[in-house]
């Protein structure tokens, strides 16, 4: 069985290095699709070494 709902899958990219290096899902129905509504989370990015700000993105590698 398949998954039901209004979910997409996201990449979440550093804000300072710009590699990508997180994918997740997020709900296309609690979130603003404008634009104004993207996920941002402090994750740890490998490539800088500690905890930098993650954007979402669409564009999956």
């Amino acid at each position: 069985m398949s998954k039901k709902g209004a979910r997409e899958l996201v990449g979440m990219i550093c804000s300072v290095c710009k590699s990508q290096n997180y994918v997740t899902e997020r709900n296309k129905v609690n979130m603003d699709t404008k634009g104004k509504g993207k996920l941002q989370i402090k994750k740890w990015c490998k490539h800088c070494k500690k905890v930098q700000l993650h954007k979402e993105t669409t564009k999956l590698k």
